[in-house]
């Protein structure tokens, strides 16, 4: 049997936001923002969580194992995407794929997430949008994005991110959408707030 990596259950859990959460909440209230709550994520309007390793509603529970679609229909919904042309990027998983999910894999991504929204919260003094197509929480301020993401093709490991709206130049701007940080470098809620401050000076004065 296939071990199941890191990236593995983070594709999986990304894949149930969009397929589980964002997409059915989309098609009944126009809207495909998430948030977290204790130990996993939820739709802002949309009943339906991804708690632990499990798939929680109203009237029950049931472990993330087979396909979306089977999961879904259990719960009483149909599994989908949200449409095509509201984001470029997404998993594009087909909702009768199988897959599992590792429990201390996806402990590190609620873990991080939850670590993320108190900084956020903090930094902003407004909740943190999870959004389905890059699997990312973020606050927007003054034209700048501040996140924490899971991971990602090219980052496949946590991190936290500075995002401006408009490209920046100098030394604390390492990457191509801003500046980045491994979650070895700010694993605390202080270390996080303290990035994203920092970040918030250089947009300030760098061109």
């Amino acid at each position: 049997m296939k071990d199941i990596t890191y990236e593995d259950t983070r594709f999986a859990m990304h894949a149930a936001a969009e397929l589980l959460i964002a997409g059915p909440q989309y098609r009944r209230f126009g809207s495909i923002r998430m948030r977290i709550v204790l130990g996993g994520f939820t739709g802002i309007k949309w009943p339906v969580s991804v708690t632990g390793t499990d798939l929680v509603w109203p009237q029950g529970r049931i472990r993330l194992h087979g396909t979306y679609g089977d999961l879904a229909s259990t719960a009483g919904f149909a599994a989908d995407a949200p449409p095509a042309g509201l984001y470029a990027d997404g998993t594009r998983m087909d909702p009768d794929e199988s897959f599992s999910v590792d429990a201390g894999a996806a402990t590190t991504v609620h873990d991080w997430f939850a670590v993320g929204d108190t900084a956020l919260r903090r930094f902003a003094g407004v909740q943190p949008v999870l959004w389905p197509e890059h699997f990312d929480l973020s606050v927007a301020v003054d034209e700048v994005n501040y996140g924490v993401s899971p991971g990602d093709w090219d980052n496949p490991q946590p991190y936290a991110y500075v995002g401006p709206w408009t490209r920046r130049e100098g030394e604390f701007w390492n990457t191509s959408f801003g500046a980045m940080r491994p979650r070895a470098e700010v694993t605390t809620v202080e270390g996080l707030m303290e990035f994203f401050r920092e970040g918030r000076a250089r947009a300030a004065q760098d061109n």
